[in-house]
């Protein structure tokens, strides 16, 4: 105990540590509302979030930012405003949308589509007008003819 000593051997160097890069918080990834198959809405849905109706809706349903889907036994009598649409089920009543109309396999539309972009997909039943507005054409559009004064 007194008579022996051990050598005193200095602590083991850190590693360096080079190019932190800052963490940053993942982004909250906002949940998708739905309306159940056995629920059917008469009236307005409005909102900013996206939704995924099951059930039967007869009305409007705006949601400007949100993404709509339509499931496999949703039925909507309505008109529809919103950022993405994607139909399974069945809507008849005009769609207008900032991005994309997708109508899926068994998917059936019946109405006048405006939107950037479509998929229709083979099977998929499609009745109505559509009309392609292209974003950038939009803006160059509004510098090229002022408004008449």
């Amino acid at each position: 105990m007194w008579g022996r000593k051990e050598p005193i051997t200095p602590p083991a160097a850190q590693p360096e540590i080079k190019n932190l890069q800052p963490i940053h918080p993942p982004q909250p990834v906002l949940p998708t509302s739905r309306l159940g198959a056995n629920l059917d809405v008469k009236g307005e849905i409005c909102g900013n979030e996206d939704l995924q109706i099951d059930g039967t809706i007869e009305g409007l349903v705006q949601l400007d930012e949100g993404k709509l889907t339509v499931g496999a036994t949703g039925r909507l009598t309505a008109d529809i405003i919103a950022r993405q649409v994607v139909v399974f089920g069945s809507v008849k009543g005009n769609v207008r949308v900032t991005d994309k109309i997708e109508i899926k396999k068994n998917g059936s539309v019946i109405g006048d589509l405006t939107m950037a972009q479509i998929v229709i997909e083979d099977g998929a039943h499609f009745k109505g007008s559509i009309e392609i507005e292209r974003r950038a054409e939009k803006e160059s559009d509004r510098d090229a003819f002022p408004p008449a004064a």
